[in-house]
């Protein structure tokens, strides 16, 4: 794989192609190849399970079935193959400090999926033969026995597990991909841009690295993690000043940071918008049917309008202390899973009115707000939402979910390989944008937004922004950018860059 990236450039440079044709000459599933560890070509261990392969990259390590057991490993020195049925944002203290993850139930929007390929960590999810009992602290994979210590390799880009420890090469990325990717840049300059998601400055700081052009996608609610759950936990649940407070302090140091980070470059937060299920599993009075489709996103923000007033001033606090330490923040606020317009007006009021406090503070700047469409009824309402948003931006995740009525959380597992084995779908729709339903949605809801708001700025932060053939579907579509995990943005620019040189406006 790498002979093809050096054989591209080398041919260029020589003068046998022009840049175009060496560009066109790799295909973009290459350069992912590059990017991360993989299975060596010599002896391993047999492979005892496969899952969805939810985040490329190969690992070893000892089986840890709780988060302790995942940070003594790290204590140790020793990587941790984290195994648990499902993960929550309780568990991402342990998914941080990961080799690799497993989880019984899941898909590749499921949080384990989305989480790990944010931070570029090996993931199989959905091993429907996993069955985890945490209380006892013991593992069955089929009829194999796992416990805490017992050595274990994950491959996620093929969703293979292995017993024992396996061979793993090292990831070795020749300087020919960063000039292959910055004539991919040239040519897609000014017609469809990169930009990653990015909930942190770490994660911001290695977007900006990998050539990303800004945050597409900052999940506010992704910030109050192990110790600071408690926070957004007391903010729903209390609703008192002090709460408020002390979730808007949190944020202020975060998102000043990750402002710094991305210095210059344009960063899309998106208020809170925490299933409950997840984030406050202990409280039973809170519980809900289907969690998904429940009290989240612009829901919260109606109910609770306290919270988005609370986050829309740590926004704010945050900019205007870059704008006073000489920066040159690019903020904007998203509002999430937007049903309508009128939805959509009603929210605004509480965030902008919290805005205008800092107008002074900010020297000239503006802090637009937008709406992020994840339903179907708000791509088919997108020019009443264009109407009341200064951007808007497709959830493409959600908005599969919600159009196919497929569970993102479990339904890969069970039904996708026989779907696309007898033809009845062409390709798993959380990994590659559905052209015919989610694909036709996403086209309608750009071309109506651009009917009624003509200059308006749209991407898409779901996990497709980093496919490349749902790219080249994207930018048939007309948005402006796609957003995707930090570690998936050298291959997106390239599918980019091929996209746009196909459309022959490169």
């Amino acid at each position: 794989m790498t002979s093809s990236v050096i054989a591209a450039v080398q041919a260029a440079e020589s003068g046998e192609l022009d840049r175009t044709e060496a560009v066109l000459g790799v295909a973009p599933d290459e350069v992912e190849h590059l990017l991360h560890a993989k299975m060596t070509d010599g002896p391993s261990a047999p492979v005892a399970a496969h899952g969805v392969a939810a985040s490329p990259g190969a690992a070893s390590g000892r089986v840890c079935l709780s988060v302790d057991a995942v940070l003594d490993a790290d204590d140790d020195g020793v990587p941790a193959v984290f195994v648990r049925p499902f993960t929550t944002p309780a568990d991402e203290v342990a998914m941080s400090a990961a080799a690799a993850i497993i989880t019984a139930k899941g898909g590749m929007a499921s949080h384990a999926a989305v989480i790990a390929r944010g931070w570029g960590i090996p993931a199989v999810v959905g091993v429907e033969t996993l069955v985890v009992d945490v209380a006892a602290g013991v593992a069955r994979l089929g009829d194999v026995q796992l416990r805490d210590g017992d050595p274990i390799t994950v491959d996620g880009s093929s969703g293979a597990i292995m017993l024992g420890a396996a061979e793993v090469g090292e990831v070795d990325i020749p300087d020919d991909l960063f000039t292959l990717l910055e004539w991919a840049d040239e040519l897609r300059a000014g017609r469809l841009a990169v930009r990653a998601n990015a909930d942190d400055a770490f994660s911001a700081r290695l977007a900006r690295q990998f050539g990303a052009s800004g945050v597409g996608l900052c999940r506010t609610e992704h910030m109050f993690l192990g110790e600071r759950l408690p926070l957004i936990q007391r903010a729903i649940t209390d609703g008192s000043p002090a709460a408020l407070l002390a979730l808007a302090d949190a944020q202020v140091e975060d998102l000043t940071e990750l402002l710094e980070a991305m210095d210059g470059l344009p960063v899309t937060v998106r208020l809170l918008d925490p299933p409950l299920h997840e984030f406050l599993p202990d409280h039973p009075d809170l519980a809900e049917q289907n969690p998904m489709l429940g009290v989240r996103g612009a829901r919260l923000g109606v109910l609770r309008p306290e919270l988005y007033r609370a986050q829309a001033a740590a926004v704010a606090e945050a900019a205007a202390r870059r704008v006073e330490a000489g920066g040159d923040p690019q903020v904007q606020i998203m509002v999430p899973l937007v049903v309508g317009g009128p939805e959509l007006a009603h929210v605004r009021v509480a965030v902008t009115e919290e805005l205008a406090g800092f107008e002074s503070r900010l020297a000239g700047r503006s802090i637009p707000v937008g709406a992020m469409i994840e339903t179907p009824r708000s791509a088919l309402a997108a020019a009443e939402i264009a109407d009341c948003a200064d951007f808007m931006s497709v959830g493409t995740n959600d908005l599969t979910q919600m159009t196919f009525g497929f569970c993102r959380d479990d339904i890969e597992a069970k039904i996708m390989r026989p779907y696309v084995e007898h033809g009845l779908l062409e390709a798993n729709p959380f990994e590659t944008l559905d052209e015919t339903g989610v694909g036709r949605l996403v086209s309608d809801a750009v071309a109506a937004a651009r009917v009624a708001q003509p200059q308006i700025e749209i991407g898409v932060c779901g996990e497709h922004g980093g496919d490349p053939a749902s790219i080249a579907l994207l930018a048939t579509a007309g948005v402006d950018y796609v957003s995707c995990s930090p570690h998936r943005v050298p291959v997106a620019r390239l599918a980019a860059a091929h996209a746009v040189i196909a459309s022959g406006s490169g």
